[in-house]
């Protein structure tokens, strides 16, 4: 068994904290987390396959064990977060490497993948959106966020940061509660107790309409570059619902397709089946 490394790298200023196991001449899998979580969402992957592949997974700024700057010395956008983790992988010398997304890894994924299309070898989408009919109703006081940000539209989404609000993204529409370890949100709850953790995660929830307006760029790079796409989705999912992963067969020729009886964090209660089909995938595209 490979043993999976925590390491840091200086990028731009950042110190940014990631997670590495497995043979660096392997197949490269770049595992890219979501809101709110860090690299320790992947820590299945790690357990599962770091004997296979080269395995990396990068926390953003702001995010896990990474730096966080004050928003006054860090522009917490999407675009710059994408040009810090493509930047990490520059330095590191990492440039080829299958993308794996779910959530805010989409945005900073798909952003890396126009930039270098040559790099990428395979997009593994858990619950990773690239298209308006995948946007779902707990977006709805997000997009009033949207149309104004005022501070009653910003007191709304509070809610969300509370421990109660952390445990909704992990257990909402799952199957088996109890199967879903809560080290995860009491993890998340406790960084957001943070100085200005909760303003970063805001502006970041009103950047994502930016991401909205750069579908049609992702879109068209499927359809141009073709990536072999592989789709393992939460059907239950009240940010990304099953129609955001079916929008996928639009632009996508070469694509598998799996939707699970589950929310918003599928690998937490079909681990096991979703890195059975990520080893299958990643077999046939080697």
């Amino acid at each position: 068994m490979e043993k999976t490394k925590f390491k840091t790298e200086h990028v731009d200023g950042i110190n940014i904290a990631y997670r590495e196991a497995g043979d660096n001449k392997k197949p490269s899998l770049l595992l890219l987390h979501g809101y709110p979580s860090s690299s320790h969402q992947y820590r299945k992957v790690f357990n599962r396959l770091a004997d296979k592949y080269h395995l990396i997974a990068p926390d953003y700024p702001g995010f896990g064990h990474s730096d966080f700057p004050a928003p006054d010395q860090y522009d917490y956008t999407f675009d710059n977060i994408s040009k810090t983790i493509n930047s990490f992988l520059e330095k590191l010398e990492i440039d080829n490497y299958a993308i794996v997304i779910q959530d805010y890894g989409a945005p900073v994924g798909f952003r890396i993948a126009l930039a270098h299309p040559e790099r990428v070898t395979a997009i593994i989408t858990q619950n990773g959106n690239a298209y308006e009919e995948g946007i779902g109703e707990a977006w709805k006081p997000i997009k009033k966020l949207w149309a104004n940000r005022i501070k009653e539209n910003e007191e709304a989404l509070l809610d969300a940061f509370s421990l109660e609000g952390l445990k909704w993204n992990y257990t909402h529409g799952t199957q088996d509660v109890e199967s879903v370890n809560p080290d995860c949100w009491h993890l998340d709850y406790l960084r957001m107790q943070r100085p200005y953790a909760k303003k970063v995660n805001i502006d970041l929830w009103y950047d994502y309409q930016n991401n909205l307006k750069q579908y049609p760029q992702w879109q068209a790079y499927l359809r141009e570059h073709q990536p072999p796409v592989l789709v393992v989705w939460g059907k239950n999912d009240e940010y990304f619902p099953e129609s955001g992963a079916a929008a996928f067969k639009k632009d996508s020729k070469n694509i598998e397709y799996y939707i699970y009886d589950t929310g918003h964090f599928a690998m937490e209660e079909y681990g096991d089946k979703i890195i059975d089909e990520i080893e299958k995938f990643m077999t046939k595209i080697a």
